[in-house]
């Protein structure tokens, strides 16, 4: 029975649609557990819940005008991330606004799919990834992240840095705080909205918060941290991938199976870090995962 399963799964690997499948997981384990450091880092948890209901609105309008709805929730969610940026700086932080924009972004997409008639499935499809249906367009978008958010993380290591240890620290040492929250939020949100076909909205945290999760428990500094998550990412996202093939079952749920195995795994080694990701302003610095002289 083994013989044949391998030789089921060598068959299935020759297919050009796993084949792009494949390539599109290990393109996102490079971008998008970085992504998932940076979700962890700036305490932004709530944003990538808002930011599956954009993309679904998104994917709505998509539908109505005919565009290519994984394109329009590319954009939502780019304009949401930008949007919302400015309320990172307020007292009351994202959580309130992300609540609201949720709410606003499924009732407005609820209602452009039942007022134009357009047949829902195809965008509730998207709820739950559709990975083998993988095309050209998404690989770009995979591709771009891949390269995009690693380079800016290590060119502005010193900036992010700063920024994911202390928002006042990192103003008071020149740090463009406003600008580059602003950039890493639009990343944010493009990357949820670029794992859509690959996991489904539903299931995004398998290859972006999953792997940073593990990766702070094995990392201790914010480099070493990112290189844990993206060799996660890609050790979950293969294995994960393979699995399903082989036990023909969705590979979104088998992904979120396999990266949550590896962060409780990750829990059984003894936490590196000194103190915690995030200090408070009026604390006084200390060494961590995230302070500049870690690095």
């Amino acid at each position: 029975m083994s013989v044949l399963a391998a030789a089921d799964l060598g068959a299935m690997l020759q297919l050009v649609p796993v084949q792009r499948a494949g390539v599109a997981l290990l393109m996102a384990a490079v971008g998008l557990p970085v992504v998932g450091v940076v979700i962890v880092g700036l305490d932004i948890m709530p944003v990538r819940f808002a930011m599956m209901h954009v993309a679904l609105l998104g994917i709505a309008v998509g539908l109505l005008t005919g565009l290519d709805p994984v394109l329009c929730a590319l954009v939502a969610c780019a304009l949401s991330g930008a949007g919302v940026a400015p309320l990172a700086r307020t007292p009351g932080g994202l959580s309130g606004a992300m609540g609201l924009l949720m709410s606003l972004a499924i009732a407005a997409a609820l209602l452009v799919l039942a007022v134009s008639g357009v047949n829902a499935s195809g965008a509730f499809a998207l709820l739950w990834g559709s990975i083998l249906s993988v095309g050209t367009a998404d690989l770009v978008v995979l591709g771009l992240l891949a390269a995009v958010v690693p380079s800016l993380l290590w060119w502005k290591r010193r900036d992010v840095a700063l920024l994911l240890y202390d928002r006042e620290i990192a103003q008071c040492s020149g740090v463009p705080v406003r600008l580059l929250t602003t950039v890493l939020l639009v990343l944010v949100a493009v990357a949820v909205a670029g794992a859509i076909k690959l996991t489904g909205a539903l299931l995004v945290d398998a290859l972006t918060l999953l792997p940073a999760l593990a990766a702070r428990r094995l990392g201790r500094s914010l480099w070493s941290i990112t290189l844990w998550a993206v060799a996660i990412g890609v050790i979950v996202n293969l294995a994960g991938f393979l699995l399903a093939l082989w036990l023909d079952w969705p590979p979104g749920p088998v992904l979120v199976l396999t990266a949550g195995t590896v962060v409780l795994a990750a829990h059984l080694f003894p936490e590196r870090r000194h103190s915690s990701w995030r200090a408070p302003a009026s604390a006084t610095p200390a060494p961590s995962a995230w302070h500049p002289s870690s690095h």
